[in-house]
C-alpha cells in the first residue's frame, strides 16, 4: 500500500522529558520486525536538520524513538566533543516549549521524521 506524503506532524521542537520517553520506548522494544512492518529510512524535514545545524555543534547525533503514535523516529541533538574525546549532547532551547508558570527556557531537541515506509519514495532504487 502507497501512502501519500503528508504534512510533517506538528512542531519540530520536543521536550527533553518526551524524547526520553520515545528514546525508552525504542530501547524497550523487543518486537521483530517483518519486512512489511520493518522501517529503512526517514523522511527529515529541512526545518529539523536546520535547527539543530544553529546549534553550531561539531556533530549531530540522531537518537531512535518511538513516538506517541507508535512510528519510529529520528530525534536530533547537536554534539560537541569534551576535554576526554567523547562527544557531549547539546540539547536546543526554545521559548515557545515551556512548563506551565515557568519562565525558564527548556531543553528540547528536533523531530518531525516520518518513516519509509510508508512515506517513503516507492520508485527509488534505495526503497525496497
Amino acid at each position: 500500500m502507497i501512502m501519500d506524503n503528508e504534512n510533517f506532524p506538528g512542531s519540530i521542537e520536543i521536550s527533553l522529558q518526551t524524547a526520553e520517553k520515545w528514546t525508552k520506548a525504542f530501547q524497550n522494544n523487543i518486537e521483530i520486525e517483518d519486512s512489511k512492518k520493518k522501517v529503512n529510512a526517514f523522511l527529515i524535514p529541512r526545518e529539523s536538520l536546520e535547527a539543530v545545524l544553529a546549534l553550531k555543534t561539531e556533530a549531530v547525533r540522531a537518537y531512535m524513538g518511538i513516538n506517541d503514535n507508535n512510528e519510529k523516529t529520528l530525534l536530533f541533538v547537536g554534539a560537541n566533543k569534551d576535554e576526554t574525546g567523547i562527544y557531549r549532547d547539546v540539547f536546543g532551547t526554545s521559548e515557545t516549549e515551556k512548563e506551565p508558570n515557568e519562565d525558564e527556557d527548556i531543553s528540547i531537541v528536533y523531530d518531525a521524521s516520518r518513516p519509509c515506509p510508508p512515506y517513503g519514495d516507492p520508485n527509488s532504487p534505495l526503497q525496497n
